[in-house]
């Protein structure tokens, strides 16, 4: 069976960006994970065990927005790839991060990048 993990609204504090402002002051983030997984055991048996457990998807992506990098595009690589190798029973996710007042030029309230494993966005 299909099931769906939604862990939305991950909110961060992080310093990415190329400008050097952005490595001095930070910025407000905010990361949705989608996980495409099978959870009938767990539903049946009453087993975090037998799930994919969203302490440890909110766990890693606040450990890597830790990490400071230029492009939130890396970020994201880096969530995926963690999320695909220590987590199990990972079919297919979609993960979105999501930067909140980024500094450009006139108003703009957020920019985002998407990545999707299985080629169809879901969030």
């Amino acid at each position: 069976m299909k099931h769906i993990i939604n862990v939305d609204g991950i909110q961060c504090y992080a310093h990415h960006g190329c400008l050097n402002e952005e490595a001095l002051i930070g910025g407000r983030y905010v990361v949705n994970v989608s996980i495409v997984t099978d959870f009938t055991a767990a539903a049946e048996e009453d087993d975090l065990s037998k799930t994919v457990d969203y302490c440890d998807v909110a766990r890693i992506v606040q450990e890597e927005m830790a990490i400071r990098s230029k492009l939130i595009e890396q970020v994201g690589h880096r969530m995926v790839t963690r999320l695909q190798s220590e987590l199990e029973g990972i079919h297919e996710l979609t993960l979105e991060i999501i930067k909140l007042s980024p500094p450009i030029q006139g108003e703009v309230k957020q920019v985002s990048v998407v990545f999707s494993t299985s080629g169809t966005q879901l969030l």
